[in-house]
């Protein structure tokens, strides 16, 4: 079964939508349009049926909120509707005050403590559990305190984290911080599938230039090269292949 993102052209380069129940990594430098990207997946998902939630570990719940209402993906009433959640699972940004979770429930670990995989794993499962989640987004990854004693044991980490991800039924999307989409890291290899946004400078334009490009995406046939990628009310939309 596959998940129409709802981004307008990436679908058409997928077969129709992300596969259902698997893990995927989005992974670009700032300002390529991660977050956009998976809260409009998200907001999607909403309208038609697919409850989502948007976990953050390092960005202010409110921000994202307020930056994501410019566009016309509906959240304040989808959020209304407990459609479209946004979890606050990070460090409290506030010293020696506790951090909140989805602005009511408080956590109970220290104030500067990063968030174990299991800790994340078990706060998202009471969270799909109690309101028939669909769709899920973490922000990010890299903000997750894996085992890192050696490469193996963090493969391993890593690893079962993303298994037991999948294990619950949702259509997931890890957001990553990658400046470089030759330098991959153990996510990429063990996620179902690996979606690059690029932001970089064009010497033949002299401009920037946003583009999106599927560098893997199991089970589905799919274009290698980069797409054109631009912002509107509607959020990102996908063009053509960039020469």
């Amino acid at each position: 079964m596959r998940e129409p993102t709802g981004v307008k052209g990436f679908d058409e380069i997928i077969e129709g939508g992300l596969l259902s129940g698997r893990v995927y990594v989005v992974s670009g430098p700032p300002g390529s349009g991660k977050t956009t990207f998976s809260v409009q997946f998200l907001a999607h998902g909403a309208m038609i049926g697919s409850y989502g939630a948007y976990i953050t570990l390092n960005e202010d719940v409110d921000n994202i909120v307020t930056d994501m209402s410019n566009y016309t993906f509906n959240v304040s009433g989808l959020m209304e509707l407990n459609k479209l959640h946004f979890v606050d699972l990070g460090p409290s940004a506030a010293y020696g005050k506790p951090q909140a979770f989805d602005y009511s429930v408080q956590d109970f670990g220290s104030e500067d403590s990063t968030p174990s995989p299991r800790y994340i794993f078990e706060k998202i499962q009471e969270y799909v559990t109690a309101h028939e989640i669909k769709r899920v987004v973490i922000d990010s990854i890299s903000a997750i305190k894996f085992l890192n004693s050696d490469y193996a044991t963090e493969e391993k980490s890593i690893s079962r984290f993303m298994r037991n991800l999948k294990d619950l039924g949702c259509t997931t999307i890890l957001l990553s911080e990658m400046t470089d989409p030759s330098s991959y890291t153990i996510e990429h290899f063990a996620a179902d599938g690996v979606i690059f946004m690029h932001n970089f400078f064009d010497p033949r334009k002299n401009t920037m230039t946003r583009a999106v490009q599927i560098i893997k995406m199991r089970g589905t046939k799919h274009d290698c090269n980069m797409h054109k990628v631009k912002f509107a009310d509607k959020g990102v939309m996908v063009g053509g292949r960039i020469e």
